[in-house]
């Protein structure tokens, strides 16, 4: 990727977070310095500088950009389901479409949310899972209240499960090293978790 000096300074930033993300999918986050970004880009550190005043700013940035693209992506993919759980299972498959297209997101946000301090980067990510559990929670209890969910499904277990049955996924494709492979995966286990919180025997 090379970045052009005469573009805008928000287009720039953009392209500094997409370089970022492009990095981290083929390595571990932690271990990317702004020299290996700078160089991805073709400046030099100081260029890099001028949109970012320290690495914790442009990992800020970051964090907002994939909060911001996410919740997006699911939510578009909701847009006029009437059906809750069938709004799930398209928030569901294109949030597995989302890691497919940038496998670097999931790599920088299990590296955030393992890091010991809280920085600006690991509150955004708590407010990204925190704002995506709201969101599931509004689905199941609208789905309880047409009986398309069970009434006996706890509601925030359920946002939890839906979440971490989308990471267990990632996380199996990360140990296997074929991002692609989720994509076969992940209707069969959402019939699994569809199946459950309808409460099907």
């Amino acid at each position: 990727m090379e970045i052009s000096t005469k573009l805008p300074a928000e287009e720039r930033r953009a392209l500094t977070i997409e370089a970022v993300i492009e990095l981290a999918g083929s390595q571990n986050p932690s271990e990317i310095t702004t020299s290996a970004i700078a160089q991805q880009m073709n400046l030099t550190q100081g260029a890099l500088f001028r949109h970012f005043s320290t690495k914790e700013a442009l990992w800020q940035a970051v964090m907002e950009w994939v909060q911001d693209r996410l919740l997006a992506r699911i939510d578009q993919a909701a847009h006029n389901i009437k059906s809750p759980l069938t709004a799930m299972e398209a928030m569901f498959m294109s949030h597995i479409e989302f890691v497919i297209e940038h496998p670097g997101v999931p790599r920088m946000l299990f590296g955030e949310l393992q890091r010991a301090e809280l920085t600006p980067a690991k509150r955004v990510a708590h407010m990204l899972v925190q704002r995506y559990t709201e969101r599931i929670c509004t689905c199941i209890e609208q789905g309880k209240a047409i009986k398309e969910i069970s009434l006996d499904v706890d509601t925030r277990s359920a946002a939890i499960l839906f979440l971490g049955t989308v990471q267990g996924l990632v996380m199996q494709s990360l140990l296997t090293g074929d991002i692609q492979h989720i994509r076969t995966e992940a209707p069969g286990v959402f019939i699994i978790y569809r199946r459950g919180i309808r409460g099907e025997k």
